[in-house]
């Protein structure tokens, strides 16, 4: 079950790795096996902890520079806040680290859904269709951008008839109870299926969680700092013929030659 607000502030002095995403471990996505990698102005702002010098012209502090690759370029505004509420509580910040939302997951699942991914550009998309082997993955006429819309739009549509509510206005545990409806594919949908939707819903909030932040996701690399993870490194030489080293994790970006 995931943590509720109460369970998050108890306090805990000992942390249990297993007990840091209950939703996951009880869905039946473990996390220790996770490839890295993969597939708002007003809504959240990104947390940093650096401070701004000083201006020296006027002795006022400069204004915080903006994040322009935090922007939506599919989703609507009402969307986003579907899916961004919908993956904090399958990825939900607690006392190891941020969550889906302070992790910019939302920004990144949005980015995939506007490029090759969300047109499914790699697959191929031609009748006949037939209900593939669990292995074969999915086949079908539907571009994952159609089943997001889709998705989300009954995740709307079902909070309304359970709770006459939005999702977004719903408390945690009834958010979970619905993410937990889909999971379970009793929610039965004319045009998808709720399990399905939901599988590719984790499966995007995990990999924005843990791909390298140039996709959109992992602000600041923390998903990567959580887990000790030393991101993209060109080299191990340092480190080969030691014991376990904690590297301070390095992104894509941190390679350019103008760096």
């Amino acid at each position: 079950m995931v943590e509720n607000d109460q369970q998050k502030t108890a306090g805990r002095k000992t942390v249990d790795g297993s007990s840091r995403r209950r939703f996951l471990v009880n869905s039946g996505y473990a996390l220790g096996g996770l490839v890295v990698g993969g597939a708002l102005g007003t809504l959240i702002k990104p947390k940093t902890t650096e401070q701004t010098a000083p201006d020296k012209t006027n002795g006022e502090q400069a204004a915080t520079p903006k994040n322009y690759n935090q922007a939506l370029m599919f989703f609507t505004q009402e969307q986003f806040q579907i899916a961004e509420s919908a993956m904090e509580r399958i990825f939900p910040e607690d006392d190891t680290g941020p969550g889906a939302t302070s992790l910019g997951v939302a920004f990144f699942l949005d980015h995939q859904l506007a490029g090759e991914w969300g047109f499914n550009s790699r697959d191929y998309m031609s009748p006949p269709f037939f209900a593939g082997e669990k292995e074969q993955g999915y086949q079908g006429r539907l571009k994952r951008r159609e089943i997001f819309e889709i998705g989300l739009r009954e995740l709307e549509n079902y909070s309304q008839q359970q709770y006459q509510s939005r999702f977004v206005k719903l408390t945690p545990e009834q958010q979970d109870e619905v993410l937990k409806a889909f999971e379970a594919d009793t929610v039965k949908l004319t045009t998808i299926s709720a399990g399905s939707f939901f599988k590719m819903l984790r499966s995007s909030t995990l990999e924005g969680a843990y791909s390298d932040p140039l996709y959109g996701g992992n602000a600041n690399m923390s998903g990567w700092k959580m887990r000790n993870y030393p991101g993209s490194q060109m080299s191990y030489l340092d480190a080969i013929d030691k014991d376990f080293t904690k590297i301070e994790p390095s992104s894509l970006q941190d390679h350019l030659a103008m760096n």
